[in-house]
């Protein structure tokens, strides 16, 4: 949910529409996984999925859930490594290991490039190397940067906003309706590629995903009242 959030505001300060930019994530664990699908119903088209062995492609093993996503993603149906998906992308997500990721490969993506490097507490490419590679806008689970990508800022609304109507599920458009809702909250004049998610502390963010995830469950019609 809050990766949504951040690449929504991200592609806003670049300037690049969500249906034409090509994203590569590192790490087809459940995290990687999980975001995957959800920028997909964001509007993402053109993803590329690694783990250790190398982008997901039809035709190579690999476990259920990745061979979902080696079915939807990749439509080039594209081999290689990180460093080849990361060719020309717009935006990088990682979810994966520590320094994984080069200055030459940011060197490599498409002009004004994306880098959210969430490994913690070591990230797949330090904040500065990315920014002195060319990176446009950069975010990673820590808090001593700019742009933290901690889910702290989606359970208390998540919740409070399904608790409030009694959901019978926490289905995919209240999710998608909380990353709108995060990424709302910054005003467009506020808006920049040190600040692109409101902050942890800021007290307008549980009520705000709260009133949107409690709308999208009437909407889609599990709320019991």
């Amino acid at each position: 949910i809050l990766v949504g959030a951040a690449l929504v505001n991200a592609l806003r300060v670049v300037d690049k529409d969500i249906g034409e930019v090509k994203v590569v994530i590192n790490g087809a664990g459940s995290a990687g996984i999980a975001i995957g699908r959800h920028i997909m119903d964001l509007g993402v088209k053109h993803l590329k999925m690694v783990d250790r062995n190398g982008i997901l492609c039809e035709g190579v093993e690999m476990n259920p859930a990745q061979e979902e996503m080696a079915r939807i993603t990749n439509p080039e149906k594209f081999s290689g490594r990180l460093a080849d998906a990361l060719k020309g992308a717009d935006a990088f997500i990682g979810v994966s290991a520590p320094h994984i990721v080069s200055m030459d490969m940011i060197r490599g993506m498409a002009d004004k490039p994306i880098v959210f490097p969430m490994a913690n507490p070591v990230p797949e490419i330090e904040p500065d190397e990315a920014l002195a590679a060319g990176a446009a806008v950069v975010g990673t689970g820590r808090s001593d940067h700019p742009n933290q990508i901690n889910n702290v800022l989606v359970f208390p609304g998540l919740f409070r906003g399904a608790l409030d109507v009694r959901a019978r599920d926490i289905n995919q458009p209240m999710k998608l309706a909380a990353s709108h809702a995060l990424a709302d909250l910054v005003a467009p004049e506020e808006l920049n590629d040190k600040y692109i998610l409101p902050a942890a502390f800021d007290p307008r963010v549980g009520p705000a995903v709260a009133r949107a995830v409690a709308q999208a469950a009437r909407d889609s019609g599990v709320a019991r009242i």
